[in-house]
């Protein structure tokens, strides 16, 4: 496309989304702005092609959690648009968390000309580069300009060119990087946009890059996410009957649990790992570290992910009698990787010898299994009828079966009560969202082994940007393709000051999803989750209250129905049961005032 008629912008524009369309990036996030309107423009055009879903979002911050939710869930960056300046600045908190949980993430950051910078021209900073030190690459591109009426496309301005790069750079797919964020900063002069007549030409060019991407996705329909090739002297092989464990911390997925279950291993999966699931899955596995009939003869550990929930895991793995091995295929790339003892074997993957007999292990892994089984039953929140006492013949035990019946349902919801009825109320083809509250180790230390979507961002573990995520897993969750995905509802455990800190998250613009999503607000009345640490015995009562753990009365029924989310107030064990068996329509909060 080409014509002196339209601004170079805009002709830019459309071809880089274009690009992005044929290679297969189906979300796109835009804030608003005037230096990247051109960008968003042409993201409507698209989204009125149905090339390309687009979200309109407020605020850059929320907006980039938001596309880091998608990308968690799609496995695929949803492309950030946004304006040059402070707005630039507010995508660093979801880069850091895209950074270290090795998610993919593209920022396509507006800029002012090179002739407008260095002068003080409004809205101008120092913003390319800006994220040089956790980018996978970043470059800054030069204002796009028309000679004699086609665009230049040298070797930084062809957007084929930039989007080939750029994707591949995020995927992980270059040089053996991990996924990560990427910035094109882009350069765009006046006019910054104008497209008058050709309209009708830029929606179906939009379309034929979806049907071309449609072609190449049918082609191929899996996309290699393997990874970086391992050889033979970077694989660990398993064999022999050494004492050994498996750790999944976040990142792991259904890989740790295979190598687990063939090698006949215990499974020290976290909540947020992805592998918390099979028969080799130990929930108490924390407690059971600290055993020294238990964890106290572990000989070996195989660590897949990134664990980031307890102490003992990494006192595991500074042990001098423990042999650590870590697995991560971008070790060779020079990222970072677990290692608490620093003198870990890192290798790029795993497998079992075919000679490896698990049954010789079978005591082992059975001391585990069983002390954890025992361990789960003691901690269940499950309340199981007395069905002797229901069936009893005489009034008086009847009545006392019922009096203790109704006491129950009457039950303050605690915190474990709370995130174990969630828990098991979600479904496969429901989605989990965990803030990094008190609430995700309460639950890694009770959930029973259970195949649960799960997500968190324990890249950093902060708890900014948790409601926008969710959103971002939501909503294109229940977009997708396959219906039962697309069925499936997102519920997010979060505390009370992790969602006041994402709170304007909640803002869903005119236009915009409301997609099925339960928001389960654990209201403590402020930063309980520093109780336990010993700075909460050692200052003083005041100074600490107000610096640590920071007191909150907001009205969260006010606040939901400001956004207008739908609200709800569940305070024992009987409403929540009912509410986890109620259809989700829509966007809701539920607030649980909490038991301790």
């Amino acid at each position: 496309m080409s014509s002196a008629q339209l601004a170079a912008a805009s002709v830019f524009a459309v071809e880089l989304l274009a690009e992005l369309v044929r290679r297969g990036v189906r979300d796109l996030v835009v804030c608003p702005g005037s230096r990247s309107q051109a960008l968003a423009l042409a993201g409507a055009a698209a989204q009125h092609a149905d090339a390309l879903r687009l979200h309109v979002k407020l605020d850059e911050r929320s907006a980039g959690f938001f596309a880091l939710g998608v990308a968690r869930e799609t496995g695929m960056p949803a492309p950030i648009v946004v304006t040059s300046g402070t707005a630039v600045a507010n995508l660093m908190p979801a880069v850091l968390e895209a950074h270290e949980a090795r998610v993919p993430m593209l920022l396509l950051t507006a800029d002012r000309p090179e002739e407008l910078r260095g002068i003080r021209s409004n809205q101008a900073t120092h913003q390319a580069g800006l994220f040089d030190a956790f980018a996978r690459w970043s470059v800054d591109v030069p204002a796009p300009e028309f000679v004699d009426g086609d665009l230049v496309r040298d070797a930084l301005r062809d957007p084929a060119t930039l989007v080939t790069r750029g994707l591949a750079a995020a995927l992980g797919a270059s040089g053996g990087k991990p996924a990560g964020p990427v910035q094109l900063n882009l350069s765009f002069r006046d006019p910054l946009s104008g497209t008058a007549g050709f309209e009708r030409m830029i929606v179906a060019g939009f379309e034929a890059a979806a049907r071309e991407a449609a072609e190449r996705a049918a082609q191929h329909p899996e996309p290699d996410e393997s990874g970086p090739i391992a050889d033979d002297a970077d694989v660990y092989e398993h064999a022999g009957d050494a004492l050994a464990v498996v750790i999944a911390g976040a990142g792991a997925g259904p890989e740790a649990e295979a190598f687990a279950q063939a090698a006949g291993l215990p499974l020290l999966a976290e909540v947020v790992s992805g592998a918390r699931f099979g028969r080799e899955t130990i929930a108490a596995y924390a407690t059971l570290i600290d055993d020294p009939q238990i964890g106290g003869l572990t000989e070996r550990a195989i660590v897949f992910g990134h664990p980031t929930l307890t102490r003992q895991i990494p006192q595991l793995l500074r042990r001098d009698d423990v042999d650590v091995v870590v697995i991560d295929p971008h070790h060779r790339s020079g990222a970072e990787y677990v290692d608490p003892s620093r003198g870990a074997r890192v290798v790029s993957a795993a497998r079992v010898a075919p000679e490896h007999d698990a049954r010789a292990l079978r005591g082992w892994l059975g001391a585990w299994v069983v002390a954890d089984r025992a361990l789960q039953r003691e901690r269940s929140t499950v309340h199981e009828p007395d069905l002797e006492a229901a069936l009893a013949p005489g009034y008086k035990e009847r009545n006392a079966y019922a009096r203790t019946e109704v006491a129950i349902m009457r039950e303050p919801v605690s915190r474990e009560l709370l995130v174990e009825s969630v828990w098991r109320g979600t479904w496969p083809h429901d989605r989990l969202v965990i803030a990094a509250s008190r609430l995700v180790r309460v639950l890694d230390a009770l959930a029973p082994a259970r195949r649960v979507g799960v997500h968190a961002n324990r890249g950093l573990a902060g708890i900014d940007g948790t409601v926008a995520t969710a959103l971002g897993i939501a909503v294109t969750s229940q977009l997708a393709d396959d219906p039962a995905r697309a069925a499936g509802t997102t519920r997010v455990l979060i505390g009370d000051l992790a969602l006041l800190h994402d709170a304007g998250s909640l803002l869903l613009l005119e236009g915009e999803p409301r997609p099925r999503i339960q928001v389960f607000v654990a209201n403590d009345g402020g930063g309980t989750i520093f109780d336990g640490l010993e700075v909460a015995e050692t200052a003083d009562a005041d100074a600490f209250a107000r610096v640590m753990r920071t007191p909150q009365r907001v009205d969260i029924a006010s606040l939901a129905a400001a956004y207008e989310w739908a609200y709800r107030r569940v305070a024992t064990r009987s409403e929540l049961e009912r509410l986890l068996t109620e259809p989700v329509t829509g966007p809701s909060i539920v607030e649980i005032p909490l038991a301790e």
